[in-house]
């Protein structure tokens, strides 16, 4: 029988790759109800586990209090007095590995994530590129758990229900009538960002459907004034960014009924909440492990890959292949909106 009853989950970011987790956690505490978990991550993604039963979320400043050897040294001595009985590093970076030394040091379990550098070298490599789906962040995830002992099947998983709306959101969009879509159009990389130009074009079609309301994610001064942009030039088009925050996107993406996204973080915020989410990739590709959670293939919108064998360039989207910077561009907008139609459909 496991004695662990208190574990500490560490992943500090990126925006996406912490959502990915939200998934992962409701499903080990549904299964082990007895565990407690105390999450270590940015301050700012709070929201993203609130009402996860059995969770309890540990805020890291990694640019001030908890920055650098003696600020991690610092967290550790917080984090001790939690009486933690294992580490569960989903992260495996130099913060994460500091911080489970000095609980190495206590006679702590540590286990982390095998993020399959190997594997996904062959993938993004250009000569003897092996295609081949591989695993599954969620799954990698999950095998971290696995391996403190605990039996973990996130195949069948439990959504929360939708929020009901505050009256922040009520107030901004008004009351949930008709079909209401979000589209995300950044990403962190220009090489994961469908061009804006067509991404407009999406835009506008959309808005002359009937009972449809189209809601755009961003942030960052430069995102939002494009997002007003377009919502003042299109009908039925509402700009979200840069007026709520997270608590409150989340708040609504649970009342989407369809994200369309890059391979971005709003990708992960609409699929870990059961939402029907497309994603549009560029010089990456759902093989690399981090398509949204418990999507089918086909909600994947690809480039020509005929033309783009190299694909994908890169895991994270930050290397591109010689002659690929417009890889996008092979996917036309009428594409992207009979999908979108066809699943509003379902």
């Amino acid at each position: 029988m496991n004695k662990i009853t208190h574990l500490l989950v560490v992943r500090l970011s990126a925006m996406g790759d912490v959502a990915m987790t939200v998934p992962v956690l409701r499903a080990f505490v549904e299964q082990h109800p007895t565990v407690k978990i105390t999450i270590l991550s940015k301050p700012f993604l709070k929201p993203l586990f609130t009402n996860i039963k059995n969770v309890t979320f540990y805020a890291a400043d990694v640019n001030n209090k908890h920055k650098g050897f003696w600020g991690i040294y610092t967290l550790f001595k917080e984090l001790k007095q939690l009486k933690i009985d294992a580490v569960v590093d989903l992260h495996n970076v130099l913060r994460s590995k500091l911080l489970r030394t000095f609980f190495k040091l206590l006679f702590v379990k540590i286990v982390y994530i095998d993020k399959g550098r190997e594997e996904r070298n062959a993938l993004t490599r250009t000569k003897n590129k092996i295609f081949k789906q591989l695993k599954t962040t969620h799954e990698r995830y999950a095998d971290v758990f696995r391996k403190l002992g605990f039996q973990l099947n996130i195949s069948n998983p439990k959504f929360p229900v939708k929020q009901k709306l505050s009256k922040d959101i009520v107030n901004i969009i008004g009351s949930k009538e008709g079909k209401w879509i979000g589209i995300a159009p950044f990403a962190q990389y220009d090489s994961k960002m469908y061009p804006l130009d067509l991404m407009e074009q999406v835009i506008a079609n959309l808005s002359t459907k009937e009972n449809l309301k189209i809601l755009l994610f961003g942030g960052g001064k430069k995102e939002v004034k494009i997002l007003e942009n377009f919502a003042n030039k299109y009908p039925n088009t509402i700009n979200i960014a840069g007026k709520i925050k997270l608590d409150k996107e989340l708040n609504l993406i649970s009342n989407l009924d369809c994200m369309v996204s890059m391979d971005s973080g709003n990708a992960h915020f609409s699929a870990m909440l059961g939402i029907n989410t497309l994603t549009i990739w560029g010089i990456t590709h759902p093989f690399t492990g981090f398509a949204p959670f418990n999507q089918p293939f086909e909600n994947a919108i690809l480039p020509d890959l005929k033309k783009y064998p190299n694909i994908p360039c890169s895991i994270y989207g930050n290397k591109v292949c010689n002659g690929y910077e417009n890889v996008m561009r092979s996917i036309p907008p009428k594409t992207v909106i009979k999908k979108i139609l066809e699943n509003m459909q379902n």
